[in-house]
C-alpha cells in the first residue's frame, strides 16, 4: 500500500514533465553584484545613414521591448490576496530587487531576487528577469508579478491571479525572448532556461530583426545591400511580423527548427505551424492572434495578399494617443473612400473611430487585466459564448484516459493554408490529448505513428509517442520511445521523469532514482521531480539524501508548499516517510 501511494505521487511528474515543455522552475535569493551585463545597440550604426527612421523607431514599443532592469524599473508593492504574499519591487545602490514575503507561522516566506532585465515595452505592461546559479550556469526566471500600465500598479503575472503560493519558478523561454530582444542566445541542453551566456545581447527589437543581418552591409559601408523586403513573396513578407504576432490554439515547431532562430527572409511555415480549433469559442477569446482575425476579415478576403500588417501599421513609428483615431481612420479610408455606396462624411458622423465599431477591444481569457483588439474587421460582432469547461488535470495516469473535456470535437486547422505533415498535426492534437480529450488522443496516436513510419524520429515525436503509450498502459512501447528520446538528448526531462514512473511501477527504485538524479543535477527547478526523488530516497532508507534533496528543492523553489510540508512532517501525496 505505501508503495502504491508513492507511485501515485510520482505519477504527477508525468503530467508536469510532459505538459510543461517549458517547465516551471525556481531558485533562492543570491548576493547582488555591482556589475551589470552590457547590452549592445546595433542601431547606432544605422543612424549614421537613416537618422530620421532610427530616431522615430527608437520611440516605438518594439524598440523598447527589453533592456536592463534599472532602465525601466517601476517600483511599488503588491499583495496577492489568494496566496497572502506581498511583492515589493525596489532599487538600492544601483541594483533592482524583487522581495517576496509572507508572515505566517506555518508557511513563512522571505525571498529576495536581483532583477537584471526588463521585458515588455510598457505599452500594456512589463515584467523582469532574474537568475540563479546552478553550478557553472545560470537559470533564468520571470518575475511572478507584472507592472500593468493602464492600472499604474503591479499585479500577478498572466494566469496566476488565483495561485496559492508565490510562483517564483517561471522559466525564461528563448522563443518568448525572440519577440522582445535581439541576439537571443542559444540555450543549453540541460535546461530550457539555461543559456550559453546572458539570455540576450541586444535591447529591444533591432533593425536586423526585420531587415536581416547587417554585418556585410556595414563592413562594405553600405555597398552590400540589406534584405529587400519589398522584393519578398507575400508569405515571406508577412512572416517577419507573424514570427511574433501569431499565436493559435497550438503551435508546433518543425523538426530541428526553433522560433528563436527564425530570420527575416525565411518562410515562417518552414519553422513552425500554427493551428486553431475551429470548433471552440475559446479561440476567439485569446489575445495576440490578430493575424487569425485578419485572415477572416472581409477586407483580407476582398483584396488578398495586398492587405498586410504594414498596410495599417508603420513599424518605424507609432501615432501619439491624440492622433490615433485620425491616423487609423485615414488607413480605412484608403480603401473605403467616398463612393456610390459609402459616404464617410455621413456614415456615423458622430463616431470618427472606425475601430470602435468594427475592431472592438474585448476581454481576453489568457492575458490578465488586458484586452485584445479584434482584427476580424466585420460589420457586426455576435456576442461571445460563455467560457467552456476547463480541461481536466490528469492527476493519476495509471488508468484509462479521462472522459473528453471539450463540449465539441477538437477540429484543428492550420493558419494560413500551411500544409502540415502528420508529425505537426499529430503533435498539435497531442497537446489536447494530454489535457484529457479522448478523440484527440486517438488522432494524435494515429498521426504520430504514421509520421514515425515515414521517418519522423526526432526526440519530440519519440517523447510524445512514449507518453501516449504510457497513459494507454503500453509500458514496453513507452520505454522504447523514451530510450530513443534520451539517445538524442540525455537531459530530456519528460523522458527521464516518465521512465522513473515506469521503474517505480516495476519496484525498481534504484533505476527511478538514477533517472531523477540527472534532473536533480541539471535542472533543480523541476520541483516535482526532486520531490519524487526525495520520496524514493527516503523509502530506500536514505533519509539524509532525501533531506538534502528537499532542501535543494526549497532552495530553488522557496514557496513550494509540498516540499516544505514533506521536510517538516514526512508526508507527501498520501505517503509518509520520515526524513529526520
Amino acid at each position: 500500500m505505501p508503495h502504491r501511494l508513492a507511485l501515485v505521487v510520482i505519477l504527477l511528474a508525468v503530467l508536469t514533465a510532459t505538459l510543461v515543455l517549458r517547465a516551471k522552475n525556481i531558485q533562492p535569493a543570491h548576493a547582488a553584484t555591482a556589475s551589470s551585463p552590457v547590452l549592445t545597440d546595433p542601431d547606432k550604426a544605422c543612424i549614421q545613414c537613416h537618422a530620421a527612421i532610427v530616431t522615430s523607431y527608437q520611440k516605438t514599443s518594439m524598440a523598447r521591448g527589453s533592456g536592463l532592469a534599472l532602465q525601466a524599473l517601476s517600483t511599488g508593492t503588491f499583495t496577492n490576496q489568494t496566496s497572502g504574499v506581498t511583492y515589493k519591487v525596489s532599487q538600492k545602490d544601483g541594483v533592482a530587487y524583487l522581495h517576496s514575503t509572507r508572515e505566517s507561522e506555518t508557511a513563512p516566506l522571505d525571498d529576495t531576487e536581483q532583477l537584471t532585465y526588463y521585458i515588455g515595452s510598457g505599452l500594456h505592461g512589463r515584467t523582469y528577469l532574474f537568475s540563479r546559479t546552478n553550478g557553472n550556469t545560470k537559470l533564468w526566471y520571470e518575475a511572478p508579478v507584472n507592472w500593468y500600465t493602464r492600472r499604474a500598479s503591479f499585479g500577478m503575472a498572466p494566469a496566476y491571479d488565483s495561485t496559492t503560493t508565490a510562483p517564483l519558478s517561471l522559466p525564461t523561454d528563448a522563443n518568448c525572448l525572440h519577440c522582445h530582444a535581439g541576439a537571443v542566445q542559444q540555450t543549453l541542453a540541460a535546461a530550457p532556461n539555461a543559456f550559453r551566456d546572458e539570455p540576450f545581447q541586444q535591447a529591444g527589437i533591432s533593425c536586423s530583426n526585420c531587415h536581416g543581418d547587417s554585418a556585410e552591409h556595414l563592413r562594405t559601408l553600405g555597398k552590400a545591400p540589406m534584405l529587400k523586403l519589398a522584393a519578398l513573396t507575400p508569405s515571406k513578407r508577412d512572416s517577419i511580423c507573424l514570427q511574433c504576432h501569431l499565436e493559435g490554439d497550438a503551435m508546433v515547431q518543425r523538426a530541428g527548427r526553433s522560433l528563436s532562430t527564425f530570420a527575416p527572409g525565411q518562410e515562417l511555415a518552414d519553422t513552425a505551424v500554427y493551428f486553431v480549433n475551429t470548433s471552440s469559442e475559446k479561440t476567439r477569446e485569446r489575445a495576440g492572434s490578430q493575424y487569425e482575425g485578419l485572415l477572416r476579415s472581409a477586407c483580407r478576403r476582398s483584396v488578398g495578399d495586398k492587405l498586410t500588417c504594414t498596410t495599417c501599421h508603420d513599424p518605424h513609428s507609432e501615432p501619439p494617443p491624440e492622433q490615433r483615431v485620425a491616423f487609423y481612420r485615414g488607413k480605412c479610408l484608403q480603401c473605403h473612400g467616398d463612393s456610390a455606396s459609402f459616404h464617410p462624411a455621413t456614415h456615423h458622423s458622430e463616431q470618427q473611430d472606425c475601430a470602435a465599431c468594427h475592431m472592438p477591444s474585448r476581454a481576453t481569457s489568457d492575458i490578465s487585466h488586458e484586452q485584445n483588439v479584434d482584427h476580424d474587421i466585420e460589420a457586426r460582432h455576435p456576442p461571445h459564448g460563455a467560457a467552456q469547461q476547463p480541461a481536466l488535470s490528469l492527476s493519476n495516469l495509471d488508468g484509462p484516459i479521462p472522459a473528453a473535456t471539450y463540449t465539441r470535437a477538437v477540429d484543428l486547422v492550420s493558419v494560413g493554408n500551411v500544409q502540415p505533415t502528420d508529425r505537426e498535426l499529430g503533435l498539435a492534437y497531442a497537446q489536447f490529448a494530454v489535457r484529457g480529450d479522448r478523440a484527440s488522443f486517438s488522432k494524435a496516436v494515429k498521426l504520430l505513428r504514421s509520421a514515425e513510419l515515414n521517418g519522423a524520429d526526432d526526440g519530440v515525436v519519440r517523447e510524445q509517442l512514449g507518453y501516449l503509450a504510457q497513459i494507454a498502459g503500453d509500458a514496453k512501447t513507452a520505454r522504447t520511445q523514451y530510450a530513443a528520446t534520451l539517445a538524442q538528448n540525455a537531459h530530456d526531462v519528460a523522458a527521464l521523469s516518465n521512465l522513473a514512473v515506469l521503474d517505480a511501477q516495476q519496484r525498481d527504485s534504484s533505476g527511478a532514482i538514477q533517472h531523477l538524479a540527472t534532473i536533480f543535477t541539471d535542472d533543480p527547478g523541476q520541483t516535482t521531480a526532486l520531490l519524487n526523488l526525495a520520496l524514493l530516497q527516503c523509502r530506500s532508507g536514505d533519509g539524509a539524501s532525501a533531506r538534502s534533496t528537499l532542501k535543494r528543492a526549497l532552495h530553488f523553489n522557496p514557496d513550494n508548499a509540498d516540499a516544505r510540508h514533506f521536510l517538516n512532517t514526512g508526508d507527501y501525496g498520501g505517503a509518509h516517510c520520515a526524513v529526520h
